[in-house]
């Protein structure tokens, strides 16, 4: 994902007392990066949907079909929800170091409170909700630029145009 102020603005926390609900801020030799709120927000979009299905997925266990326009206008079929769960967990193990993933996995997944993830991990809440937000502006950031497919914005992952896979292009 290209950095800019318009793609950043949208998701900015308006009382944000970095860059002020623009979502970018000003760092070294006047460049504009964007602000930890928007990396914040991109997680939380990610996790509400993440939740989303992990309520409906052990109901319904629907197949979608996706259209490759082309010549050859392939079709294949795959299962968003699962896929998107799973992309989910695996790209937050492999960005998070054991520490960080284990307050991951006790708090955004396995959805305990922050009282029993002090007392299980042995931390202060002061420092447990400090790195709660590490986690958030790490996580933000690799799902909004992962290569090829990113997990965010979530309608381009739920509905967007695909590239042709490279074992149908051959």
């Amino acid at each position: 994902m290209q950095w800019n102020r318009s793609n950043a603005i949208g998701v900015a926390k308006a009382s944000c007392t970095y860059c002020h609900g623009n979502g970018t801020r000003l760092v070294r030799r006047g460049k504009e990066v964007p602000c930890n709120c928007v990396f914040r927000a991109i997680f939380r979009a990610c996790w509400n949907r993440f939740r989303e299905c992990a309520m409906v997925g052990a109901h319904v266990g629907t197949v979608s079909m996706e259209y490759y326009p082309g010549t050859k206008g392939y079709r294949l079929f795959s299962r968003k929800t699962e896929e998107y769960m799973a992309d989910f967990c695996l790209v937050s193990r492999r960005v998070l170091d054991d520490s960080e993933h284990s307050i991951f996995r006790y708090y955004f997944l396995l959805g305990a409170d922050w009282k029993l993830c002090c007392r299980q991990l042995n931390m202060d809440r002061g420092n447990f909700f400090h790195s709660l937000y590490r986690i958030e502006q790490k996580l933000g950031r690799r799902f909004a630029e992962l290569e090829p497919y990113a997990l965010y914005p979530l309608d381009d992952y739920f509905h967007g145009s695909r590239r042709m896979p490279l074992e149908l292009t051959a």
